[in-house]
């Protein structure tokens, strides 16, 4: 069944009810619009997306262990028909879709050449956003080496290297400071000596 078909359907269940004064069964609806083609169950279903719609549209009784068993009409119920009702509701919604749907094919496609062109833009940017990525990549390896150079720099470049050549003149210096002072040394030693043989001398 067709959306406007159950929208037709739902108006005439308001407008049945609407020249009525009194609550009547679903029954009656159902005879009067449906029977033989259609079950109850349906009726009930379509009186229920009335009242989901607006409550207010159409009052209920529950009865017989089911929830809707009589209905009746409302102050809003005549006013909502005069004012085109669910069918007037669905030919708005068509006519939304159908509005956007204009819109959608009224559209100017790219021609073949602004395709490619939006293409090579894109390429364009990519590459572009490529480079940078390197460069930033570059960038940090390069901050990350002049870091540990400056570490190792700072840990191993505390003490100075002395050449082979700077090395040897040190331990000739170190030599030559030495010798006058193991001389001196030396005379010392032997002073202690020689008064020793002058006394010896001298007491023969």
């Amino acid at each position: 069944m067709s959306e406007f078909f159950k929208a037709e359907l739902k108006d005439k269940f308001l407008q049945y009810a609407s020249d009525r004064d009194d609550y009547f069964e679903t029954g009656l609806l159902y005879d009067e619009f449906l029977r033989p083609n259609y079950s109850i169950e349906f009726v009930e279903k379509l009186i229920k997306e009335i009242i989901d719609y607006d409550p207010n549209l159409i009052d209920i009784m529950s009865g017989n262990g089911v929830r809707i068993f009589m209905l009746s009409a409302t102050a809003y119920t005549n006013e909502f028909i005069e004012e085109g009702g669910f069918k007037d509701l669905y030919v708005k919604e068509e006519e939304k879709w159908d509005t956007f749907l204009n819109q959608l094919s009224n559209t100017r496609r790219l021609s073949i050449e602004e395709k490619e062109s939006l293409g090579e833009t894109e390429k364009t940017s990519y590459k572009r956003e490529r480079t940078l990525l390197y460069g930033l990549i570059g960038a940090v390896a390069l901050s990350f080496l002049f870091t540990m150079f400056s570490l190792f720099k700072a840990l191993f470049n505390d003490e100075k290297y002395v050449s082979q050549k700077e090395f040897e003149e040190r331990i000739q210096k170190f030599e030559n400071e030495l010798n006058p002072k193991t001389e001196q040394s030396d005379s010392l030693l032997e002073s202690p000596a020689t008064n020793l043989r002058q006394v010896d001398s001298f007491s023969k």
